[in-house]
C-alpha cells in the first residue's frame, strides 16, 4: 500500500488529492484566488476524513514544484514539508507543467504535441513542449509570445495548447495546426499519479534542500519610507513577482 496525500497550489486553484496505490480516495479543490493560506490546512483535514484514514497511515506526501505561482508554491512546500518532518515520510514533487501535459495526454488520441503554459504576466508564459508520451521536445523555459513563436513546430505537428497562461496567447499564435484547449489547470488528482510512480521508483526529494522552481528571480525594493528617510536605513519591502 502507497498512501499519498497530493497538494497542488502552483495557480489560483487549491487543489488535495488521496491516492492508495495511485488510486484517488478523495479530492477535494477550490477554484478562488489567495485561498491556500487559510484553506490548505481545511482541505488537508476534508480529504483525510472524507477517505477516512488517519495521518500516521501516510506514506508520502506529494506536491507540485512548479513553475507557477510564488506564494502558492511556498504555501504548498512548507506544509508538505511540514507534514513530511512530523510524519517521517518522505516528500515528492512532480513539475506542474507535467502535471498538466499528463492529463491532457490522457485523451490526446491524435498523438499531438503539448504545450502546458502557465501565465507570467504581460505576455510571457512557462511553458515547454511534450510528446504524447510526456517526453520533452522542447525544454522549460520563461517564454514572451508573439506572432513568431512556434512556428517551426507549427509547420509540421499539431500542438495543443492548455493551462491558464494560454488563453492570452490563443491571438498571437495563429496556426491551423494550433489547438487551444481551456479548462485545463494542475490537480491533486493528476499530481497523486504521478507521485505514485515516483514513490514506486525511490525518487524522493531532499527535506533540508528541497525548493520549489520559480524561473524568475525576486526582487527587493526599497520601501518609500527608506527613501524618505535614508538615515534609519532599517525598513525594507519584499516585492515578489508572483507570476
Amino acid at each position: 500500500m502507497s498512501l499519498i496525500l497530493s497538494l497542488e497550489t502552483s495557480t489560483s486553484v487549491c487543489s488535495v488529492a488521496l491516492h492508495d496505490g495511485g488510486r484517488v480516495l478523495a479530492c477535494l479543490e477550490l477554484h478562488q484566488d489567495q485561498s491556500h493560506a487559510s484553506k490548505l490546512a481545511v482541505l488537508i483535514k476534508q480529504v483525510m476524513e472524507t477517505a477516512g484514514k488517519d495521518f500516521k497511515m501516510l506514506s508520502a506526501v506529494a506536491v507540485s514544484s512548479g513553475p507557477g505561482s510564488y506564494t502558492g508554491l511556498r504555501i504548498g512546500t512548507s506544509t508538505a514539508k511540514g507534514l513530511c518532518y512530523t510524519l517521517s515520510i518522505p516528500l515528492l514533487a512532480c513539475n506542474t507543467l507535467e502535471i498538466m501535459a499528463s492529463e491532457v495526454n490522457n485523451m490526446n488520441v491524435t498523438k499531438a504535441l503539448c504545450c502546458p503554459m502557465i501565465d507570467a504576466r504581460r505576455m510571457e508564459v512557462y511553458c515547454y513542449i511534450l510528446d504524447a508520451k510526456n517526453n520533452v521536445v522542447q525544454p522549460l523555459e520563461a517564454r514572451v509570445i508573439d506572432e513568431s513563436s512556434f512556428l517551426a513546430l507549427l509547420e509540421t505537428n499539431q500542438v495543443l495548447f492548455f493551462g491558464n497562461g494560454s488563453a492570452k496567447c490563443k491571438e498571437m499564435i495563429q496556426h491551423e495546426n494550433a489547438v487551444f484547449i481551456s479548462g485545463i489547470y494542475p490537480s491533486a488528482a493528476q499530481l497523486g499519479i504521478l507521485a505514485h510512480s515516483k514513490f514506486r521508483e525511490g525518487m524522493y526529494e531532499d527535506l533540508v534542500t528541497f525548493e520549489p522552481l520559480y524561473l524568475k528571480e525576486f526582487l527587493i525594493k526599497q520601501s518609500l519610507k527608506v527613501k524618505a528617510n535614508e538615515q534609519t536605513g532599517s525598513n525594507f519591502v519584499l516585492s515578489i513577482n508572483d507570476g
